[in-house]
């Protein structure tokens, strides 16, 4: 059984930086693809970016791409999440995620490939 944690979420204003951290136990962390996801009040679960098992590959959604940095310490068994020039509509729970199988491709971006989940972090951007 995998366990996920997330950590850093706050309040900021528009235009400014939060870093998110997701711990992991349980499991083999370094086997794992690992995903960031976004759901704000009265829509879906948004992708926001996902690492794979080795790091040496990333994806972002359109919405952050530019600004979200995602990264992974596999001797840590972290994946921060680095969120830079903020915007009110990144207002939203964000969700760590583990995904055992370590294919990558176009399917790390639907949450229902994800085996585990975090119970969320609240990131709050005022304008």
């Amino acid at each position: 059984q995998v366990q996920l944690v997330e950590s850093g979420g706050g309040l900021m204003q528009a235009g400014g930086s939060l870093r998110l951290s997701c711990a992991a136990s349980g499991g083999i962390f370094s086997r794992y693809v690992m995903g960031w996801f976004r759901q704000a009040p009265g829509k879906e679960r948004e992708f926001v970016a996902a690492i794979s098992s080795g790091g040496g590959s990333t994806s972002y959604g359109d919405s952050v791409r530019g600004r979200f940095t995602i990264s992974r310490d596999n001797a840590k068994n972290t994946v921060p999440l680095q969120m830079n020039s903020l915007k009110p509509e990144d207002t939203a729970v964000y969700y760590c995620a583990a995904r055992i199988s370590a294919g990558w491709g176009i399917l790390i971006q639907y949450h229902n490939q994800y085996n585990y989940w975090g119970q969320g972090t609240q990131v709050t951007v005022s304008s």
